[in-house]
C-alpha cells in the first residue's frame, strides 16, 4: 500500500506543478500528510535535492521514496513524478505545431505565471519558518547565513554550487 501511495502522490505532485521550485509547496503538503516526514526533514531534503544534479522533482522523489520505504519505494515515487510529464510531453510533442502562436495558448500562459510565482512564495514562507524558527525562536545564526548566501547570489552573481559550499561552511562555524 505505501508503494501504491507514494507512487500516487508523486503522481499528483508531478500533475500539480509546473517543475523546479513550484513542486516544493506540493511536496511539502503530500510529504507531511502522510506523515513520511517533519517539516524540518522535508526542508533538509529539498536542500539536498536541489544541490544534487537533476531536476528537484525527481530528487525529492527518490530521497523521500528511499527514506519511506526503501529503494523499491524510490523507484515507485521516482516513477510517479516522471508519469505526469513524460505523458504530457508526448502528448504535446504532437501538438507544439499547431498550437504555436495560439492566443488562448499565450493568455492561459499568462495566467500560469502569477500562480507558479504565488506557489513559489508559499513555499518560501513555509519553509523560511521551519529553518528559521525551528524551535519557537528565530535562529539568527541561520538568518546571517542566508543575508550572506543572498548577497553572493545576487551581488557577486556567485554560482549556487560554490554559494552552497559556503553555506556549508558557516553552518559548521556558526553552528
Amino acid at each position: 500500500m505505501t508503494y501504491l501511495r507514494l507512487f500516487l502522490s508523486f503522481m499528483k505532485i508531478g500533475f500539480c506543478s509546473f517543475g523546479g521550485m513550484t513542486m516544493i509547496p506540493v511536496i511539502n503538503d503530500e510529504v507531511l500528510r502522510y506523515g513520511w516526514m517533519t517539516p524540518v526533514e522535508v526542508m533538509d531534503i529539498v536542500a539536498v535535492a536541489e544541490m544534487t544534479p537533476g531536476s528537484l522533482g525527481i530528487n525529492c522523489a527518490t530521497f523521500v521514496g528511499l527514506r519511506t520505504a526503501g529503494l523499491p519505494g524510490a523507484l515507485c515515487a521516482s516513477l510517479g513524478v516522471m508519469m505526469p510529464s513524460l505523458t504530457l510531453s508526448m502528448i504535446a510533442a504532437h501538438f507544439i505545431f499547431h498550437l504555436k502562436g495560439n492566443s488562448y495558448l499565450e493568455s492561459a500562459m499568462r495566467g500560469v505565471r502569477p500562480a507558479s510565482m504565488g506557489m513559489l512564495m508559499a513555499a518560501a514562507v513555509t519553509l523560511g519558518f521551519a529553518t528559521f524558527v525551528p524551535e519557537g525562536a528565530i535562529a539568527w545564526n541561520l538568518v546571517g547565513i542566508a543575508v550572506v548566501c543572498g548577497v553572493l547570489l545576487i551581488k557577486k552573481e556567485l554560482s549556487i554550487p560554490k554559494t552552497i559550499l559556503i553555506a556549508a561552511v558557516l553552518g559548521l562555524i556558526l553552528g
